[in-house]
């Protein structure tokens, strides 16, 4: 558990360092930021053709009301949380890559999901936006992250190999 936890700090400080220097803010965090807005724009425009991506900028022609997708509000960081926690745990890398696949997918689905929902609440009443996205919505991809970490760790097999030892079996009495 100790080993975990080491590891799971010391991978979380160099991707976070990692994503703040300008080479990855600029290849990376900027083009998945643009990404993020596209595949919001995309699915909202099928129920709503008045709204338009520009960059990290969501807008509605309609009314002017425009989002801006920041840091922090990207997904990249809740990204990082899941990548440095399935990293460090003890598991075969063929079950990593299964899990990183599935949980970065489960990450940013709701992250669309998170920006379409703040796109339409901020037009509707900017109190409730500001409260939904500073403390509703932080909260809930950060849920999300630990509900798809655990769900990962149920499904890893309990004989371990590849990366280490997996979780040790309970052990139960019988009478």
């Amino acid at each position: 558990m100790l080993r975990f936890f080491i590891l799971f700090v010391v991978i979380q400080a160099a991707l976070f360092g990692g994503e703040l220097t300008p080479w990855a803010q600029r290849f990376f965090v900027e083009p998945w930021t643009g990404v993020l807005a596209q595949v919001s724009t995309s699915l909202v425009t099928m129920f709503d053709p008045n709204v338009v991506a520009a960059g990290k900028v969501i807008r509605s022609t309609s009314n002017g009301f425009a989002v801006s997708i920041e840091a922090g509000c990207n997904g990249v960081e809740a990204t990082i949380v899941l990548l440095a926690a399935m990293l460090a745990f003890p598991a075969p890398w063929k079950s990593k890559a299964a899990g990183l696949a599935a949980g970065i997918f489960a990450v940013q689905g709701l992250n669309v999901i998170r920006v379409i929902s703040l796109f339409y609440i901020g037009q509707w009443n900017f109190q409730v936006f500001e409260w939904a996205h500073l403390y509703v919505w932080q909260a809930l991809i950060m849920l999300d992250v630990l509900i798809v970490w655990l769900i990962w760790v149920r499904t890893l097999p309990r004989g371990g190999g590849g990366g280490g030892s997996a979780p040790p079996a309970i052990a139960t009495a019988s009478a």
